[in-house]
């Protein structure tokens, strides 16, 4: 039975709150100053997102766990449905986006509440943006979206080639590939790779009453945006 248009929304809604919930969680817990996962790493932050990912595409996998609109807009340009049974219309598209951002909103603000009262104790401006959204190690910003659109080209190619393999692998797979996006590719950005997973995050900490959290760093945000969408 095919899925209708509200079925679609809260499938990538909530599966994008999910991966902004844990990702943006691991971020949080390794950056302050007061986690006990404090200091623990970078290939800790990789894995969690890949983590984060594995749960939730399965949370959306009636509608293929997009979670990123550069991967709805990837899929669509390719040529192929969006999901089974989901064709890649106009309105799926903004339907899949829409819920994408909602989803990475909600699971921003999840994310601060369960760690409220560390963004209340003093930390770095840029250790609680850094929870939330990314930022570049050399502000560069055109080389900054040349990297975003590499790995979001890896990851977008990746989930349409795989499609044509028998390994049925699924969400484990798009999980360890984001892992692998991370450890060899995120160093210069962050890797956002997916506009909503810090365009959500940024909205929501620029809305939320977060102690000491100075902007939220409108001047790159576009690149995290951008360079997705030209990879995908």
């Amino acid at each position: 039975m095919p899925l209708t248009t509200g079925q679609i929304f809260l499938s990538e809604f909530f599966g994008t709150a999910i991966l902004i919930l844990f990702g943006a969680g691991v971020c949080a817990a390794v950056t302050l100053p007061r986690s006990k996962a404090k200091a623990s790493g970078w290939i800790v932050i990789a894995f969690g997102w890949g983590l984060a990912v594995f749960m939730g595409v399965y949370a959306a996998y009636a509608t293929g766990g997009h979670l990123n609109p550069a991967v709805t807009v990837g899929l669509a340009v390719a040529g192929k449905d969006l999901a089974p049974g989901v064709s890649a219309t106009a309105v799926n598209v903004v339907v899949y986006i829409v819920a994408q951002m909602l989803g990475g909103i909600v699971g921003a603000v999840g994310a601060w509440l369960a760690y409220k009262r560390h963004f209340d104790a003093e930390a770095p401006a840029a250790d609680k943006l850094g929870c939330f959204s990314t930022t570049p190690g050399i502000r560069s910003y055109g080389w900054n979206l040349v990297t975003e659109a590499i790995g979001t080209f890896v990851l977008v190619g990746w989930i349409i080639q795989s499609g044509r393999t028998p390994s049925q692998l699924g969400p484990l797979a798009v999980a360890l590939v984001v892992v692998g996006i991370g450890l060899g590719l995120g160093g210069p950005t962050g890797y956002a790779i997916n506009p909503a997973r810090d365009l959500g995050p940024r909205l929501a900490h620029a809305v939320l009453p977060i102690p000491g959290k100075g902007g939220s760093d409108w001047s790159y945000s576009w690149v995290p945006v951008l360079g997705p969408a030209i990879g995908g």
